[in-house]
């Protein structure tokens, strides 16, 4: 059975999805003209829409990826650790940190001090989804996809349980069958 078979409703098609990638990647292009960003995603929800990103950057850029430990499913105070680290300086480079998903902000607020404190010429952030009613720290965006609603939702690098990340779009799960 096609894993799309668990959709209960699709709330980002993929053409839109692509759309707006593009109009992104584009904008960086033009911002980061002769600058020479490094962009940095946290593995691995961000490898989708990064590898998609990265086709529609037409300037000279590198890329890094960090890992973090995963909090607890509902919790907003789990403290964040840093299991995979950056493989190299971002010392005196333009940062952009790319992220798939937003919400509390407290994970990104954590990761953003801490690149802070390597002194990159600059930090800024590009994020595909935001769920901005979540917050609890406020975190400046330079570039944004899509707001979420206050629902779960999978695809494009969003998952339950490791799976659905391989959708081309964003949906919502059908609820699971009652187990009696």
């Amino acid at each position: 059975m096609p894993i799309s078979d668990d959709i209960q409703q699709v709330l980002i098609e993929s053409d839109v999805l692509q759309k707006r990638v593009a109009e992104l990647g584009a904008q960086i292009s033009q911002d980061y003209a002769d600058k020479d960003p490094v962009l940095v995603g946290v593995l691995s929800g961000v490898v989708v829409f990064m590898a998609d990103l990265l086709r529609h950057i037409t300037i000279p850029m590198s890329l890094d990826f960090m890992a973090i430990s995963q909090y607890q499913s509902g919790s907003h105070s789990g403290s964040v650790r840093i299991t995979k680290d950056l493989d190299h300086s971002i010392t005196d480079r333009h940062v952009l940190f790319v992220e798939d998903i937003i919400d509390t902000g407290l994970s990104l607020h954590y990761l953003l001090r801490t690149l802070q404190t390597r002194q990159p010429a600059s930090i800024k952030v590009c994020v595909l989804f935001d769920r901005p009613y979540r917050r609890l720290i406020n975190i400046p965006l330079a570039y944004q996809g899509f707001e979420l609603p206050d629902t779960y939702v999978v695809g494009y690098g969003l998952d339950s349980k490791g799976y659905y990340r391989n959708l081309p779009f964003v949906g919502i799960l059908k609820p699971a069958p009652q187990e009696f």
